[in-house]
């Protein structure tokens, strides 16, 4: 592998992976490309079970025995949770929290009295000092209740100062802020600006130092900042002077800690959104706002690095989130499955009602298996968790949404209406529509989908950028190419047959019981994995990255084959402690079959798609050659 220390290996990596991205691309896309590899961590330090799965390696004692939270910890948060629901019910009203778009005061009064707001600051500063598990039981907890209110928890130290504090703060810093959230101060991160949402390069808003050098000059606009309406501190990612690199000027993008009470800093809207309706998000105007030159966070030029690392984490809540709202699904379910009766029968134990709940308790468990498994990722430090979280956000968010919408199929039309007029007629207030409006989000925010896709194919063929950098280089001389292409020589013809032949079997994992099969899947399919994925690599090059359906293809596989090997791990962990009760094997191994069965799709629809056509249609209709088909409508 390239040693990445190494300034002249960077510099021939970076344009090996310029020229592999968008051969003869626009100078602006080569300079965001640019910026986000400057950003991104070059360099897997600890054990990535995703990373080595993309290239053939199950590593199956990284997931199994499945990681525990010891007897102290629990307690710890178990005593916090049942303050904090006690306090919920009585305060709280998510429907009219909906309808009036506030979250009352008293309540987060209450919840800063009680150290909501300092879940994540350490205790030597005054916090609670959770742990990331113990912070996302909370979340899953609240989340259940309360999609508002759970955002403003967890967009408050998720992403908000107290994760970048800890992470990238100088202890003047933590002196200076952690104490002021155990006191109730509520903060908010700023990034996104009304022309700039996955593209850093184009950010606008800007920070000058000043001439005496002990202050910045803030200017311009942030857009979607949650809490921003209502926080006192937050991170303001801007632009700052760019700097000399090889006598190239290169973009700089800085992270600043800005009171939000400072003279110049006006909120300018509060936005309104189609669910999670008592959020506190708007656009914010920065106008010549002063913020002292301590306050920068983490070096001139690291901000967008340090933004990365901190959502790296925060993408960990959202999976929590996400299985909260997927129990309190299934517990709906459940309960109007065996209730409603139709032609004689409850409509659960229709075949067609039966398939949906099925489905929801299954990929819950699921759900629930990598929420816990990154979480422990996360508290020990085991492991370099980027490509799990990015992972566990894609297949949990994608998942809630799949299950909200099979139970309001369920529930019908009861689904549809909003449960303060269920409750109003005398029914049962469930609040599948709320829940409905509230999740669509996640597949969207703290990177959307189809973002989640590509960062995790950029990650997957490191390895391979790496080993073939330099032969993929149109600068790297003949010379050069001629050594590298014999060194890949020798490290492919070796590693690539290793591939096909491991892929035809694998382990028993007895340990597993009768789940050991899907762990046997597993270990097989990533060496085939590995080998497609190199495959494509060799066959596109260059124009790989604009394949981006076969790599969203390619990335679900591996994310299907995380979840099978978290929920088999997870299930044989909870059928140890009641052994009599086989229950979590039966789910663990109905979801691993339809998992299987969605990754026999995916790799079929690698091959045989319509994704060329679809490339034309929609050129075409980018291109208005289909005008006619918007005829009939009023135009907006």
């Amino acid at each position: 592998m390239a040693n990445l220390t190494d300034e002249n290996h960077r510099k021939t990596e970076a344009e090996s992976i310029s020229e592999f991205v968008s051969k003869g691309d626009s100078e602006g896309k080569s300079q965001a490309l640019e910026i986000a590899e400057d950003a991104r961590e070059k360099e897997f330090l600890k054990k990535s079970f995703g990373g080595r799965l993309f290239m053939g390696d199950f590593t199956p004692d990284m997931v199994f025995p499945f990681p525990e939270q010891t007897a102290s910890e629990k307690k710890e948060a178990d005593e916090f949770i049942e303050k904090l629901t006690i306090l919920l019910k009585e305060k709280l009203d998510p429907e009219e929290a909906d309808a009036t778009r506030e979250i009352p005061k008293e309540l987060i009064k209450e919840m800063a009295a009680l150290g909501v707001f300092a879940m994540k600051v350490p205790k030597e500063y005054g916090g609670l000092g959770f742990s990331q598990a113990n912070y996302n039981r909370v979340v899953m907890k609240v989340s259940s209740y309360c999609g508002s209110t759970a955002v403003l928890i967890s967009a408050h130290q998720s992403i908000g100062v107290p994760q970048p504090l800890k992470m990238f703060g100088t202890e003047e810093q933590k002196k200076k802020y952690f104490p002021r959230f155990r006191q109730g101060t509520i903060s908010a991160f700023a990034l996104t600006e009304p022309d700039v949402g996955s593209d850093p390069a184009q950010m606008i808003v800007e920070a000058k130092l000043s001439d005496d050098g002990s202050h910045y000059i803030l200017n311009g606009d942030k857009l979607w900042c949650t809490n921003g309406t209502i926080a006192e501190v937050i991170i303001v990612m801007a632009k700052t002077a760019p700097k000399i690199v090889h006598g190239k000027e290169k973009k700089q993008i800085s992270a600043f800690i800005v009171e939000m009470n400072s003279p110049g800093v006006k909120v300018v809207h509060r936005c309104n959104f189609m669910g999670l309706n008592a959020i506190y998000n708007g656009l914010i105007r920065f106008t010549n706002v002063k913020v002292p030159k301590e306050n920068l966070l983490a070096g001139e030029g690291r901000g967008l690095a340090m933004a990365l690392a901190t959502i790296n984490v925060g993408r960990l809540t959202l999976p929590a989130a996400c299985t909260g709202a997927a129990k309190q699904a299934l517990l709906i379910s459940r309960k109007w499955g065996k209730e409603r009766v139709q032609w004689g029968m409850p409509i659960g134990l229709h075949e067609a009602g039966r398939n949906k709940i099925a489905y929801i308790a299954a990929t819950t468990l699921a759900m629930e298996a990598m929420t816990w498994l990154t979480s422990s990722w996360s508290d020990n430090a085991t492991a370099d968790i980027r490509i799990e979280a990015a992972m566990a956000k894609l297949f949990c968010t994608e998942s809630l949404w799949k299950i909200i919408d099979l139970t309001m199929q369920l529930r019908g039309g009861r689904g549809y209406e909003k449960a303060s007029s269920l409750i109003a007629r005398g029914e049962p207030g469930y609040p599948v529509e709320r829940m409905m409006r509230d999740c669509r989000i996640n597949t969207i925010l703290e990177g959307s989908s189809e973002i989640m896709k590509l960062f995790l194919a950029r990650e997957a063929i490191d390895p391979h950028l790496k080993q073939a950098g330099p032969l993929l280089s149109r600068k790297a001389s003949t010379g050069e190419k001629v050594r590298i292409a014999f060194k890949l020589l020798g490290f492919y013809s070796v590693w690539y047959p290793k591939q096909m032949f491991k892929s035809m079997w694998g382990g028993s994992y007895k340990d597993l019981g009768v789940l050991g099969k899907h762990y046997n899947y597993v270990e097989k399919y990533s060496h085939k994995l590995a080998r497609t994925l190199f495959s494509y690599m060799m066959r596109y090059r260059q124009k790989l990255e604009a394949r981006q359906m076969i790599l969203g293809r390619l990335m679900e596989i591996g994310t299907e084959l995380f979840a099978i090997s978290a929920v088999c791990s997870y299930a044989v962990c909870l059928q140890k402690k009641n052994p009599e009760d086989n229950s979590p094997i039966e789910l663990a191994d109905y979801f691993c079959e339809m998992s299987k069965h969605r990754i026999a799709q995916l790799e079929s629809d690698l091959s045989r798609n319509n994704d060329k056509q679809a490339n034309i249609i929609a050129k075409n209709v980018i291109d208005e050659d289909y005008l006619w088909l918007e005829n009939g409508i009023m135009k907006m």
